[in-house]
């Protein structure tokens, strides 16, 4: 069974939020913290995995993907604040 990922990273301040979907977590979790200066998440120093929830196919992945992009910093906060209310960097636990 493939497991598909969609996840919300920040920086050291949760100044930025960061939304994106991959079927292997912990490489984009890698690429991410990678990244040149030259990206988005490379620009803001975004590395920070807060929030990360898994479906089983590709097509729901994207579909929540676009649906937690479109919404307002407050309902993404509210999101990350009912699984990770500390805000902890869950990439430690994968």
């Amino acid at each position: 069974m493939d497991v598909h990922y969609v996840y919300i990273l920040t920086n050291k301040n949760h100044t930025v939020l960061y939304v994106g979907r991959t079927k292997q977590l912990k490489l984009r979790l890698k690429q991410h913290k990678n990244n040149s200066s030259k990206t988005f998440t490379g620009k803001y120093n975004v590395t920070k995995l807060v929030y990360f929830e898994t479906t089983k196919y590709v097509n729901n992945s994207i579909k929540r993907e676009r649906q937690i992009k479109k919404w307002n910093r407050a309902w993404k906060i509210s999101l990350i604040n009912s699984l990770n209310p500390d805000w902890k960097d869950l990439s430690e636990y994968l």
